[in-house]
């Protein structure tokens, strides 16, 4: 997969992103029924994941004692609008799965709610259980191919800072700055521009464009000028990228 330091995020980093919006995931141990994950929390070379207290994969690891057993988190990025082909990215998660003693899970959760705020935490101890994959390695895979990921690499990076609220603004471009997304498509390759442009994503190097044509579907990044650290200088990036300084473009921002 082609990338630089300069106009996209690092695989790493990428990976890091998308687990932290998960919403659709799954964790799977050859020889047994994928259990679904409503969390994955990477933290250092491992990762904690949320599974309800009666699948498959909590009886196996609770088996399986502290030895573990080798598992695989399947993580789907999805966009958070209604496009054609709605997956944006795959990423696995390959490493040795481990039980969490569930006199631990509670303080285990107050401190992944300091850096990652998922409401399913209030669930562990009804219904819903810790469980710690010791990771070897990742794999992301989206339309610009696919790498692996080491998981000294994905203990270094971080993830992008506008995660929390990246779906709500591509969905609210989509659906409110027609205007915005028109400047911004004269910006892509003339071969691209007479299909259905759609924004795909954001994140602090760049915009992303679906572009639905008549028989297939590309992914195009616009990058900024130089990465961006707050919305006020995302909202700015936007409109400087799309030459007209006065659109609106985030919520709340002009």
């Amino acid at each position: 997969m082609q990338k630089t330091a300069i106009d996209r995020p690092s695989d790493a980093e990428s990976v890091r992103t998308a687990c932290m919006r998960v919403t659709d995931a799954m964790l799977a141990i050859e020889g047994s029924e994928p259990s679904p994950v409503t969390m994955v929390h990477l933290y250092d070379s491992q990762a904690f994941v949320l599974v309800p207290t009666d699948s498959v994969a909590s009886a196996l690891a609770w088996q399986a004692g502290s030895s573990g057993l080798p598992a695989m988190v399947e993580v789907t990025d999805v966009a958070p609008i209604d496009l054609r082909e709605q997956v944006r990215s795959l990423i696995w998660l390959n490493g040795t799965l481990h039980s969490v003693p569930s006199d631990l899970e509670r303080d285990l959760a107050c401190e992944i709610a300091t850096d990652h705020p998922c409401p399913g935490l209030l669930d562990i101890g009804h219904g819903y259980s810790l469980l710690r994959l010791g990771l070897t390695s990742a794999v992301l895979a989206n339309s610009g191919g696919a790498a692996s990921v080491s998981s000294g690499e994905l203990a270094e990076a971080v993830p992008d800072p506008f995660w929390e609220f990246e779906a709500d603004w591509v969905a609210h471009m989509d659906s409110d700055h027609a205007d915005l997304i028109t400047a911004l498509s004269n910006r892509l390759p003339t071969e691209l521009r007479d299909g259905r442009v759609r924004p795909l994503g954001i994140d602090r190097f760049g915009i992303r464009f679906r572009i639905e044509g008549p028989e297939s579907d590309s992914d195009v990044r616009l990058p900024f000028p130089r990465p961006v650290g707050d919305v006020m200088e995302l909202s700015k990036a936007l409109r400087t990228l799309a030459g007209c300084p006065f659109l609106n473009s985030l919520p709340g921002h002009s």
